[in-house]
């Protein structure tokens, strides 16, 4: 195998496929254009979710991208050998273009060649469908794969939730082929196989094979075009390259271990406890980094995606106590991070100085709540009638106050008292259970169906961001959006609350504007020549050299992929409904469309 660094590892991908006739388009934001399926860009499919519905690309029909993503629902896991919050995704992409043999030989080609990655074929497993009443079994992926030489029996045929692959509960999805890297581990049985934990087998790639558009009723309709959608792990895979045993032992991860073994005084590897504590810190902190200097950006609160930072940066602070790091190491941590990865991802640069001022106030912020759960402790414990502390209290103690069980523990220890682990344990399950319902799955309904009303409301959110820049000014800049057929939900910067006034008056520009019957135009254009023109756009660099504008007479012009509205008198009249504060810096308005007979 070729020893490799991840730098190193984004080049070869990127440019084995530029051979091969993929535009290399930038990874796009961290939050999700008007997907409100998700939380955040779980995955490189996310914002191709149009083109991969038959919208054409600017850049054609073969891709290929490193995709920044976000991951929540294994947080738990986060200290292990693999598991990261935030990680990179390579991918290459065809939109109608080839199809299984092509991406599969491809994928061969790149792993075992020694001009690319150099892996040992007899090193590598492959999963394919089994098949189900919905889909037949994925014979002809595997005699793809016995063409390129992976013997019989390391390709296994394993059920939907192996090998089928959909990013959210509706849309584009399809049969999928995964890649292992056999790690020598004995089998742990008969029936062993890459469906297992055992450790026997890594996964190091998966090619989707999108052929299916899932409605919410659970019909598969059959896309018009089929796509591939590949997804490579970086990390991982520069772990299996360099025979290295965990993510965190790689190029992007040294720096920081070291790093915290200087301001800790103590050694990786010395302990579980110690090894865990760094490395949640190392993930945590990282993630914390790339979502405070995303494009987009997110900021601390207590809803959605800023609620998931905020749990983030709270809990490597916890594991910094318990390391013994003073306060301000953490920052120290973030802007390594930074100078690791600012010549790849510029943002991080340009944004550092926010970065490290909301590092520093969510910090101070829970160490004073750390005060406080201490004294709430105490108070459970004065309050106790006999000496076991029930599994409500101490998950309270945990959701409220951010304290781990361990501690709740120790603290009881010290006292004489136990804790009931059990009945934590049963409300953590059902709090795990309504985090990856909130966070995978928030929001219902949306731009991903491409319907009518959702269509018309996402045209409105034109007119609304150029109304609110002609009542408050430049300083307003979309800062995210969640468009369901019912209403829109549009976050955007502002220092302060909207008087009743301005309210009124966005109204009126809004309203106005569907009253003068404004064709929406569309025009495909440079991405240079559409910001000389004045086209302002949250998510344009994702979209590569060319962009399309979408321009509504003198009232807007904004680079946008969503559907639209042909002209603004088929909208209704637009009412706000609330104006709200989201986060730091950060104001919310929801919205409705009314159809007036």
């Amino acid at each position: 195998m070729k020893k490799i660094t991840s730098k190193d590892l984004r080049v070869c991908y990127l440019n084995f496929f530029k051979e091969r006739g993929h535009a290399i388009i930038p990874s796009a934001s961290l939050i999700p254009e008007n997907d409100p399926s998700v939380l955040f860009t779980t995955a490189g499919m996310h914002p191709l979710i149009p083109y991969l519905l038959g919208q054409k690309h600017p850049q054609g029909n073969r891709l290929a991208d490193v995709q920044k993503c976000i991951r929540t629902g294994d947080i738990d896991e986060v200290g292990d050998n693999s598991h990261c919050t935030f990680f990179e995704m390579l991918g290459n992409w065809s939109l109608g273009d080839y199809f299984k043999e092509q991406s599969i030989k491809w994928s061969y080609e790149f792993l075992t060649d020694p001009k690319y990655l150099n892996i040992d074929k007899n090193r590598l497993a492959v999963s394919v469908f089994a098949g189900d009443e919905d889909c037949p079994k994925d014979e002809e992926s595997a005699s793809y794969w016995r063409q390129c030489g992976i013997k019989k029996d390391k390709i296994f045929y394993l059920p939907k939730k192996n090998n089928w692959w959909i990013a959210g509960s509706t849309g584009p999805c399809g049969p999928d082929t995964e890649i292992f890297f056999d790690t020598g581990k004995p089998a742990c049985g008969k029936d062993c196989s890459p469906a297992c934990d055992c450790g026997k087998y890594l996964e190091i790639w998966n090619n989707v094979f999108m052929q299916f558009n899932k409605q919410s009723d659970g019909t598969l309709i059959p896309l018009a075009q089929k796509n591939v959608d590949t997804g490579m792990g970086l990390e991982r895979t520069v772990c299996v390259l360099n025979g290295i045993n965990s993510v965190y032992e790689t190029d992007v991860f040294l720096p920081i271990i070291k790093k915290l073994e200087e301001l800790s005084k103590l050694n990786y590897g010395s302990s579980a406890d110690v090894t865990k504590a760094m490395r949640i810190i190392a993930d945590h902190i990282r993630s914390a980094v790339f979502l405070l200097g995303d494009r987009v950006g997110v900021t601390p609160s207590n809803v959605d995606q800023g609620y998931v930072l905020r749990r983030l940066i709270r809990r490597a602070v916890r594991y910094s106590n318990f390391l013994g790091l003073s306060k301000g190491d953490l920052i120290k941590i973030a802007a390594l991070f930074i100078e690791i990865y600012k010549d790849v991802y510029t943002e991080l640069d340009d944004n550092q100085n926010k970065i490290i001022e909301e590092l520093n106030k969510e910090e101070e912020k829970f160490l004073n709540t750390l005060i406080s759960g201490e004294k709430e402790f105490l108070r459970v414990v004065n309050k106790l009638e006999g000496s076991l502390i029930d599994g409500t209290t101490a998950f309270r103690l945990y959701d409220t106050y951010g304290f781990p069980l361990e501690m709740t523990k120790e603290l009881a220890k010290e006292r004489g008292l136990s804790v009931d682990e059990k009945g934590f344990n049963e409300k953590f399950a059902e709090h795990q259970k309504l985090s990856q319902d909130t966070s995978g799955q928030r929001f219902k309904g949306g731009l991903a169906d491409s319907g009518q009303a959702t269509t018309l409301l996402h045209t409105a959110t034109h007119l609304l961001q150029a109304s609110l820049r002609k009542v408050l000014g430049d300083e307003v800049a979309q800062k995210g959006s969640n468009i369901n057929p019912e209403r829109l939900r549009f976050d955007f910067s502002f220092h302060r609350p909207m008087t009743q006034e301005e309210i009124k008056k966005t109204e009126e520009l809004v309203n106005q504007a569907i009253k003068d019957s404004i064709p929406v135009v569309c025009e495909e254009i440079s991405i240079d020549e559409a910001r000389k023109k004045g086209a302002i756009g949250l998510f344009a660099d994702k979209y590569g050299q060319t962009v399309k504008v979408y321009t509504i007479g003198g009232v807007s012009m904004e680079m946008c992929g969503g559907p639209h509205a042909a002209n603004t008198n088929e909208l209704g009249r637009f009412v706000i409904t609330k104006e709200q504060s989201s986060s730091s810096g950060i104001r919310r308005i929801k919205a409705e469309l009314i159809r007036e007979e």
